[in-house]
């Protein structure tokens, strides 16, 4: 079940460590620090190392031991993203390439002028989009759909130590305001970007199979991007090496009003890139309820 507590791990004192590291000693040495830090989430974070071993043999079908090693290698994947976002905030930009495969999707959704809905999940690293999206001349205003749940400390400190952020955060309110500013947003041609994979306790939800497994998404995005008549597409932007990133559009096939078929269509599109880049699955927590 994708029920998430709303917190991931890590403290202000970690990512002043990683900042330190790549602003004095470069990028190769946050990294090098992070084969001991996978090494640690490995043995101390039992639940997560739990739930990703789960993956990769009960979903990937992959050997006891091929599991365990990629659970590390997985931990170790997420933690250089982490990195990464750091390092391009941080001005280091012009340290890494990126290839737009269907970039013109989303030029083209905006040219229609009614704005458009990008949906992602915990999968590679959305957070970077906004630094290369201009590159391809994708100049929309970007609103991502939160409900702020993330430490604050963490986002306080970034915020003090690297460059802000273009990206507008809306936050979900029980009053449904947030409605209101997403329809906003829309008439003004802006995108609007939701994750799909997480959902929390008391909220509706919708049950979809996900390798072959019943598996609960949030129902707000599916609701809302089957409903407001606006061009709905895929975004994810994966890690290949150290520093190349790939990012990937795909639009929806489903029907307008269609929820169940967007999260069907949805859930087939993870497959899909997770069957690319298998390590990049960062819901480490027990996503079936198995």
């Amino acid at each position: 079940m994708a029920q998430w507590e709303g917190k991931s791990r890590g403290t202000v004192v970690g990512y002043r460590i990683f900042i330190f590291f790549i602003k004095n000693l470069g990028l190769g040495s946050a990294y090098f620090i992070l084969y001991f830090v996978a090494f640690y989430f490995l043995f101390f974070s039992p639940k997560g190392t739990k739930a990703s071993y789960s993956y990769f043999k009960n979903k990937l079908h992959y050997s006891s031991l091929k599991s365990l090693i990629s659970v590390y290698r997985s931990y170790y994947r997420f933690g250089q993203t982490i990195i990464d976002k750091i390092a391009i905030r941080s001005g280091l930009r012009d340290k890494f390439t990126y290839e737009f495969d269907g970039g013109e999707k989303i030029i083209e959704i905006l040219q229609e002028n009614r704005g458009g809905i990008l949906i992602s999940a915990h999968v590679g690293n959305f957070e970077i989009a906004e630094y290369f999206f201009k590159e391809a001349k994708i100049n929309s205003q970007i609103n991502i759909i939160t409900t702020d749940q993330e430490h604050g400390d963490i986002k306080a400190y970034l915020e003090l130590k690297t460059n802000s952020s273009s990206v507008k955060l809306i936050l979900v309110k029980e009053d449904l305001s947030h409605i209101f500013e997403i329809n906003n947003a829309l008439r003004n041609n802006q995108l609007i970007c939701f994750t799909g994979d997480r959902y929390f306790e008391e909220t509706r939800c919708m049950t979809e199979k996900l390798f072959g497994e019943d598996a609960k998404f949030p129902a707000g995005p599916f609701l809302l991007a089957s409903r407001l008549k606006v061009p709905v597409a895929f975004v994810y932007v994966m890690k290949e090496t150290k520093t190349h990133y790939h990012l990937y559009t795909r639009i929806a096939k489903a029907k307008n009003r269609d929820t169940q078929g967007l999260l069907q269509n949805y859930t087939q599109s993870i497959e899909w890139i997770l069957k690319q880049y298998p390590l990049q699955w960062f819901n480490y927590f027990d996503f079936w309820k198995n």
